[in-house]
């Protein structure tokens, strides 16, 4: 059901009261007026608290005092029918006064032709009218209507449209409101007298401001490719398949938006790196998110922040949402009061059982055998791998890629076999380790490093395996056991 079938329903039901949540005050007014005017042509009211009614007669009647603008409307008498738009009178509700006010008017308004819409940014509704009050959320501009509004400045500019970018900058502009898109639509024709892939910069810029301000998610930028990381080649095929899935061909031959992935296994394997590759490859924003700071120390603020950051990533679909190392946050539910862990938890469960946005969650997790059944069950991901310490080949291939990013011109020169076995039982991050350590060596004495550099540099490296090698055989036994998907 679309936002103005919802509006129409309930005003023909007659509810009293209709809440609805935006941030755009101006473009949801414009909906109301232009859908109110199609369905009955009721006579609509504006109040706020510095102008008062807008509509009246007598200019600024009831200004900073919403008691009295709802005394106007329940003496409002008309044969017309009418309704009474209320901007941020959320604020009030929490009044003793304001709310017995509106049970009141609840009461007299079902056999009259009158209803109250608040607009509000956010949902705050006492307990005692939250079963009274529906809640409706306007979402952002759609496909179709960023569509119309870029179409409108491309004959502004007189820029013919070129289909595939045309595609890419509407992609790029959802998540963002009419107003900013308008905003940095123009401001790129005041910059560069045109709107091409310098636009699409400026509206990534616009999402990064959005995201930054929450402290909960964070914008990641990173020029990590596949060609960056070694070996992973099933992890890297199933990844490869699913790449153009978020495009409009796809959509068109049926096929469903992935869901997600869930990446564990040992310390220091790639599994960041691989986040941000596919990022990278799929050419959508890549959100990371802080478990750490939903959890507030209010009662319910936990819960609102999770719901938050639901909303800012749907907003911004299609895009990735990375949570890292999951296994640290929800193992823990013992250690937080009033079972506030396991609500965050369920909500989010939830979340990625039943989203329909094109958002693709990527967990990662050292630790397999620590997450709940409830998160790893079918349903919640499209695939679990498990990324193991890297065989010869792969270590093979990991030595060639970081020194070809430091040497690329005497990369023939370094023996990378023996490197590779010399190095059994490194993972990548500490074969790049060892590789920094000799070039520390060979550079306080003044000279080139080389093979050998990077030999003393393994010695001089206790790697995870021999730290932990019990616990890493029994990830390793789980892994190969065939009950989870293998990397490599």
């Amino acid at each position: 059901m679309t936002f103005i079938e919802e509006i129409i329903i309930l005003v023909k039901a007659r509810y009293p009261i209709i809440y609805i949540t935006s941030s755009e005050e101006e473009r949801l007014e414009y909906t109301i007026r232009k859908t109110i005017k199609n369905f009955d042509n009721r006579i609509i009211y504006c109040w706020n608290y510095t102008d008062g009614f807008s509509n009246n007669s007598n200019n600024y009647f009831a200004a900073r005092n919403p008691i009295q603008a709802l005394e106007l409307i329940e003496n409002f008498t008309s044969d017309i029918p009418s309704i009474f738009i209320l901007k941020d009178f959320d604020k009030f509700l929490t009044d003793i006064l304001i709310s017995r006010k509106l049970k009141n008017l609840i009461k007299i308004f079902k056999n009259q032709s009158k209803t109250i819409i608040i607009f509000s940014e956010n949902i705050n509704i006492p307990v005692e009218l939250v079963d009274l009050i529906p809640v409706i959320k306007f979402k952002l501009p759609t496909k179709r209507e960023i569509e119309k509004e870029v179409k409108r400045l491309f004959i502004v500019i007189n820029k013919p449209i070129n289909k595939n970018f045309n595609e890419l900058l509407i992609r790029s502009c959802q998540g963002l409101s009419m107003e900013r898109i308008r905003r940095t639509l123009l401001k790129s024709i005041a910059q560069f007298s045109d709107i091409n892939e310098k636009t699409i910069e400026l509206i990534l810029r616009e999402k990064k401001q959005i995201i930054n301000q929450t402290q909960i998610l964070k914008y990641e930028t990173s020029s990590i490719t596949f060609k960056d990381i070694g070996g992973l080649k099933n992890l890297k095929l199933w990844i490869f398949n699913r790449a153009s899935t978020f495009n409009e061909k796809a959509k068109l031959y049926g096929l469903p938006t992935p869901r997600g992935l869930l990446i564990t296994g040992i310390q220091g394997t790639g599994k960041s790196l691989i986040v941000k590759a596919i990022a990278n490859d799929w050419q959508v924003p890549l959100l990371s998110l802080d478990i750490g700071k939903i959890f507030g120390e209010l009662v319910g603020e936990s819960e609102k922040n999770v719901r938050e950051m639901i909303n800012i990533v749907e907003s911004l679909a299609p895009c990735i949402l990375w949570m890292d190392e999951i296994d640290k946050t929800f193992t823990l539910q013992n250690n937080r009061d009033n079972g506030t862990t396991n609500r965050v938890f369920a909500t989010l469960i939830t979340w990625l059982a039943e989203k329909t946005a094109p958002v693709f969650i990527i967990a990662t997790a050292n630790n397999f055998n620590l997450l709940p059944l409830e998160l790893i069950r079918k349903g919640r991901f499209d695939e679990i791998f498990f990324i193991n310490l890297p065989n010869f080949e792969e270590r093979k291939q990991i030595f060639e890629i970081f020194l070809y990013q430091l040497r690329p011109e005497t990369l023939n020169l370094f023996d990378i076999s023996q490197l590779s076995k010399k190095a059994e039982g490194f993972s990548g991050a500490e074969i790049k380790q060892a590789i920094i350590e000799g070039m520390h060596n060979a550079f306080n004495e003044k000279r080139e490093f080389n093979t050998q550099d990077i030999v003393n540099g393994l010695k001089e490296i206790i790697p995870l395996s021999e730290i932990e090698p019990m616990e890493i055989l029994e990830l390793q036994n789980w892994a190969l056991s065939g009950r989870i998907r293998l990397a490599s």
